[in-house]
């Protein structure tokens, strides 16, 4: 099983996908893994998500996880259904724990220097910064990433193309996080999603 480090290291996006209809997924899988971006995020937000990683997961190439995991009986859900690694927006001990048992790669939120203390009290270095925008942008993760230098982090929530590689040019990020990739709502358009997946897989990092 590939390391969160491995993960990260796919690609400087990590598509965070909202899906509604099963047999969406697969093609959106699809689009996305030939755009260049492998590394898949299906948050546990809608009742067909669990169903949507397994059809993702026959996709070649594609690294499917679960995100917006809350509690450890998502996590064991989410593992079952065959997700790669795991997100979740924040952090609690018996979510860590149970993740950390289940030997999956795991990426949980924080937003302040508390929470991140509390990450590596429980052994996780890789961390979500979430929501990013909201929690103080690019100025509030410099000085956070100041304190915390083994630390290297995911910003997701309001990252969009346009500001995507300035998030990219800090040292302490890996890659970002982004719903852009597949508009919630939107109706499928297979060459839309591989366009966007080309432009945000061509973003660079340091």
């Amino acid at each position: 099983m590939a390391g969160i480090d491995d993960i990260l290291a796919l690609a400087p996006v990590i598509p965070v996908l909202v899906i509604d209809r099963v047999e969406d997924a697969r093609p959106i899988a699809e689009a996305l893994v030939a755009g260049g971006l492998p590394a898949l995020e299906v948050t546990l937000r809608t009742p067909v998500a669990l169903d949507a990683i397994q059809a993702m997961n026959a996709v070649p190439g594609a690294v499917v996880g679960a995100g917006t995991v809350l509690d450890p009986g998502q996590l064991a859900a989410a593992r079952d259904a065959g997700a790669e690694f795991v997100v979740s927006p924040g952090l609690t001990e018996r979510l860590g724990v149970a993740a950390r048992d289940s030997g999956l790669p795991f990426l949980p939120g924080v937003a302040t220097a508390g929470e991140i203390m509390r990450a590596r009290d429980l052994g996780f270095s890789r961390l979500k910064f979430f929501p990013a925008e909201a929690a103080g942008g690019i100025k509030a993760l410099k000085g956070l990433a100041a304190i915390f230098g083994g630390v290297r982090f995911c910003p997701t929530g309001g990252i969009t193309q346009d500001n995507a590689q300035t998030w990219l040019d800090l040292p302490a990020v890996v890659c970002v996080g982004g719903s852009w990739l597949v508009p919630a709502g939107e109706p499928l358009d297979r060459a839309a999603i591989r366009a966007r997946a080309e432009a945000a897989a061509g973003l660079r990092r340091v």
